[in-house]
Formats: C-alpha cells, structure tokens, sequence
C-alpha cells in the first residue's frame, strides 16, 4: 500500500525537549497534544528523556508518548533495585529502549513512520571518555537499533543506570553536556533563531551546587570527566535556563514550563505519572492559541 508522504509544516522554528526523567509525563502530553493539533516542526532536539520525547513525536505516536512515561512504569521489566543491584540499573535501559520498542513488544515503536518523517532530529550524549558532548543526528539511526541505543544512551542517569557502550567508547546522559540538559547548541548550530523548548522544571526553580562532590570523584574514578561534568552541571544548566528566559523576553522562545511539576525523576506510581500527565494536558491545551501564533499557524 502506498503511504501518504509526511511532511513538516513549522520549518522556521527547532523544537527541543529537555530531560529530566519521570518528569516526561507531564511533558509527554505536549508531544501528544502536538499531534493531535497536527503541528508537525521540521527540525526536533532532545536530550535524555527529552530524547524519548523527540523520537516519539517523530513517529507521530501520541498513545506510546503517554505509554513510555505512564502506563509502561507498571512493567515488572522496567526496573528496580533488584535490577539495580544486579547491575542493571535501577531503570533496566537496555530492557526500556533495546527490546520494549521492537516490533512484537510491549511498546513498538514506529520505525516506518520515524523514517518517512522528513524532520531532522538531534539526540544528545557524553563521552564518558573524552567529555566530549556528542550530537547524534540520522545519519547515526539507520535501524531501529540504531536509533535506541542513542535514545538509551542520551538517557543513561550516572550512577542509576549503566554507562552505554558503543562506537568504541562509553556513553552517559546528554544532560551532562555543554548545554546542561536542554539541546539549544543543537538548534543554534543548525541555524535556527527561534526556539520552541519544553521543559520539565517550574520557572522558578534553580539548580544548587551538587552536595556531595567526593561521592562523584570516587563512583566515577574510571571515567573523571563524569564527575567533573556532573558536579559543574548545575552552573551550565541554570545558564541555559537564563539565556532561555532572556530569548522569550525577545521573542524568539516560546517556552512551556510546567506551571507545576509533582513528579520526581525516579517517580513509578503510574496514578502519579498519569496525574502528571493529564496536568500537562490542561497546561498545553490552555497555551495552544499562543503556540500557534507563535508558530505562525
């Protein structure tokens, strides 16, 4: 059967999904409100959960944006401590992002559709090795294993998930990057002014120095641009928060920041998550005639 071919109908503006873990519920109804709305932008960045966003978003799939951060918590293979101290991690990533999606899973993902979908894309890691931040773009995701092993590597949280192994050096969250958690080196490098970010943090929230620095230093002796990358985070993220604020001012961001967040990252209960995710809902449903204008739609 021949498939009507996608197309994108914002090409002046990036969107970008920050991370932030469990905290994608609430942000997961944007990414399905999007859709529903039909708002299809031609060039999508995300980093750590952010990247689970982006790439479900781009499959045009908002039933799994709600399942990856809602019902799929329920899933005895989704992790624990047991998994945890069996060196899994207390999210079993390769579980997660490596076989839930495929075909015959619990959460299939829509490979055909991700490829059809003439917007670019940008995922986000960090070498573990060099401290180097890494740009992933579709020229790196020719499979669908190509692909979620850089969603699970921009998602790996030191310290609760294993580092991830691949193009011959280890990988962790892309939140530890130049742009501490939210992608904008992606959009700027690809040459875009205006911004459309999610974010997964009230505006009000700053982030504070890490408290114990030394528990770092040791846990990552083996890897130290991971201990000295996530103790100076809180300094890259607050700065990318500030030029993003600075941005909306002008009038080249529009920002949806939660108006509330109560999840943590490491939330499970799905009665929470679902809650989150239906407050997310309200919220963008209020901001769509805004989006859209700003969008020029």
């Amino acid at each position: 059967m021949m498939r009507t071919p996608l197309t994108s109908n914002v090409t002046d503006t990036a969107l970008l999904f920050e991370g932030g873990g469990m905290r994608a519920s609430l942000t997961s109804a944007v990414v399905a409100e999007l859709l529903r709305e039909r708002i299809h932008v031609d060039f999508v960045a995300g980093i750590s959960a952010g990247s689970s966003n982006s790439v479900n978003y781009l499959a045009r799939d908002p039933e799994r944006a709600r399942r990856s951060f809602v019902d799929f918590a329920d899933d005895p293979r989704f992790g624990n401590w047991l998994s945890f101290v069996r060196g899994k991690g207390l999210f079993n990533a390769e579980y997660i992002y490596e076989h839930a999606g495929l075909p015959e899973a619990d959460l299939p993902y829509d490979f055909a559709t991700f490829q059809a979908n003439p917007a670019r894309l940008v995922l986000v890691g960090f070498d573990a090795v060099t401290g180097q931040t890494r740009w992933w773009d579709r020229s790196d995701m020719g499979t669908l294993a190509d692909l979620m092993v850089r969603v699970r590597a921009s998602s790996t949280m030191p310290v609760l998930m294993p580092p991830v192994h691949a193009e011959g050096t280890v990988f962790v969250d892309g939140a530890l990057g130049v742009d501490g958690g939210i992608p904008v080196t992606a959009a700027e490098e690809a040459g875009f002014e205006k911004l459309f970010v999610v974010m997964t943090r009230e505006r009000s929230y700053v982030k504070r120095p890490e408290r114990f620095p030394a528990f770092y230093q040791r846990t990552f002796r083996r890897y130290p641009a991971v201990a000295e990358a996530l103790i100076s985070r809180w300094r890259r993220y607050n700065e990318t928060r500030e030029r993003l604020f600075e941005m909306e001012r002008q009038g080249r961001a529009y920002l949806f920041v939660p108006e509330s967040m109560p999840v943590s990252n490491g939330e499970r209960s799905v009665a929470k998550l679902a809650a989150a995710h239906e407050l997310g809902l309200a919220q963008v449903r209020r901001e769509m005639p805004a989006i859209r204008e700003f969008l020029g739609l």
